[in-house]
């Protein structure tokens, strides 16, 4: 048991009925206090008048209001007395998955198992406290959850420390990181069993709704944020100064940005950028001001105008939901949660295999988030990939080869499931076995029929018959692996695979990021018409 601090009430015993008997409140009458929640959606300032039934009673001027201590916290002298309090699993880490993933998945863990569960705010910023309870309630209780948003860093310093058993992270672990945790004993942390890639996420450039611009490329948006462009007309928008918005320093979503518009690397940002800390509040400010830009985690976009991307081999970059998930737009990212080997619970684990099954994926996408779900979108003569294909310039002998996939591109739909590999290796990467799990059981619901395609890209390194030979023989062992994890499911389903080499990037090869992603195998699917 790990001790943090939770709220205490009257009837806030049943919210905390596991931790043992907590102490009465005492309450400081008719002072004003501030009830907000993490994402925002509520900020309500009035005279404290009670806590009941794990609801603030609070006098305002529109009479006398009840908000529910599941999504907000208080602020105030007059608030209740908070006590130490303990929990059966402390999570700890990224804000993006604490305060945008964590409450919801934690009410669909409950669903998932009949449970009733009570969320409630504590008196910490960004921490809240699960409670669940079986049989609807009426049962033994099942476990407290405690989670403690910050960042990523704290993840694997609460690991490090064994203050948490889960750490949450909004990127992948460091070698560094990985090493020292291993040599306190916490296993191989890149093992099936310690990394779970539980969704991904874009950064979404935002804004205002009523600005004209419609797209920009990577480099216009470096640019803005160096200040070296300052005007909304330089981009084919009004004559108005550019309001600039950045996170602060340290945050895992800034890191993500900046490497992702300048190559790589972190640059400096304009002074006169305001800094925001938290995405809501990035999307709140850019709904508020007409000439605002700035960047948001794909849950918080809030009803701001998101921009495509245009990198600088001409590639447009849509940040929706398919692109995220077949890794193919550039501002993003996977969401991971991480558990030692040697301190880790039948609790815990019971949580970390909801998390990433197709169960949670309904809550993660509820809370605006991009599940590992499998989409099927068509392959049309309009869509960026053609357009892109057919104003390429190629040979004879590359033409046919284009003219061969945009034929085949007309037969089949393309699945979001795209397998890549590591860098100078014939092996799959580490979210590759969860792609093939879930694309088994899709295929096995298909239509006796069904054909599936397995289709090879590489990067533009090398020969380009060379590279077209990889991409067939990397196709076929992908295909070969389904095969082998599916067995006997996939019968009446026609499996085969193709290459085509470098052509139809997904990405620059000018980077070591862009060759990784352009090293792939997509999933092409074709089901009969009279199913």
């Amino acid at each position: 048991m790990i001790k943090s601090t939770a709220l205490k009430g009257t009837t806030a015993l049943r919210a905390l009925a596991i931790t043992g008997a907590l102490l009465a409140p005492t309450f400081a009458f008719a002072e004003d206090v501030t009830l907000k929640s993490a994402d925002g959606t509520v900020n309500i300032v009035g005279e404290f008048m009670g806590f009941e039934e794990n609801a603030y009673l609070i006098k305002t001027g529109l009479g006398d209001l009840r908000i529910s201590a599941e999504r907000v916290r208080c602020e105030g002298e007059a608030c209740p007395v908070f006590e130490t309090a303990t929990a059966d699993v402390v999570i700890a880490g990224s804000e993006t998955i604490g305060l945008g993933m964590m409450p919801l998945l934690l009410e669909g863990y409950a669903a998932f198992n009949d449970a009733d569960s009570t969320v409630t705010s504590t008196v910490n910023v960004g921490e809240i406290i699960a409670e669940m309870i079986g049989d609807q309630g009426f049962g033994d209780p099942m476990g407290s959850f405690l989670v403690s948003s910050t960042n990523s860093n704290d993840a694997f310093q609460a690991l490090m420390k064994k203050e948490s058993e889960i750490g949450m992270a909004s990127r992948r672990i460091t070698p560094d990181e990985a090493r020292a945790l291993k040599k306190d004993g916490a296993g191989n942390m890149i093992s099936p069993s310690q990394e779970h890639i539980v969704a991904v996420d874009s950064l979404v450039v935002i804004v205002n709704p009523e600005n004209s611009v419609q797209e920009l490329t990577t480099q216009q948006v470096a640019d803005i944020f160096a200040g070296k462009i300052t005007n909304w007309k330089d981009l084919g928008g009004t004559d108005a100064e550019i309001k600039l918005y950045d996170r602060e320093e340290g945050s895992d979503t800034r890191s993500v940005f900046q490497k992702a518009v300048n190559r790589g690397e972190e640059a400096p940002v304009a002074a006169s950028a305001t800094v925001i800390t938290d995405s809501t509040e990035m999307a709140i400010a850019v709904n508020a001001d007409p000439h605002a830009i700035g960047y948001v985690s794909y849950a918080f976009q809030r009803g701001a105008k998101a921009l495509p991307l245009v990198n600088e081999c001409g590639i447009t970059m849509t940040p929706d939901a398919f692109s995220a998930r077949t890794e193919e737009y550039a501002l993003q990212r996977r969401l991971y949660l991480y558990n030692r080997d040697d301190a880790i619970s039948d609790t815990s684990k019971a949580l970390l295999d909801f998390a990433k099954s197709t169960d949670a994926d309904d809550v993660i996408q509820k809370a605006g988030f991009i599940s590992l779900g499998i989409d099927q979108v068509e392959q049309t003569a309009d869509s960026n990939r053609a357009r892109t294909l057919l104003a390429g310039d190629y040979d004879a002998y590359e033409g046919s080869l284009v003219q061969d996939m945009l034929g085949m591109m007309s037969d089949y739909d393309r699945l979001s499931s795209t397998f890549r590999f590591r860098s100078g290796s014939s092996r799959l990467d580490e979210r590759a076995r969860l792609d093939m799990a879930r694309l088994a059981d899709f295929l096995e619901q298909s239509p006796k029929g069904t054909e599936v395609l397995f289709v090879g890209f590489t990067d533009d390194v090398g020969a380009f018959d060379s590279n077209r030979d990889l991409s067939k023989r990397r196709a076929n062992s992908v295909m070969q692996q389904m095969v082998d994890a599916a067995g006997t499911r996939l019968e009446g389903i026609k499996l085969a695979s193709a290459g085509y080499g470098e052509i139809a990037p997904s990405a620059c090869n000018s980077s070591e990021n862009g060759r990784g992603i352009n090293r792939r195998v997509e999933v092409w699917i074709s089901v009969p018409t009279n199913s």
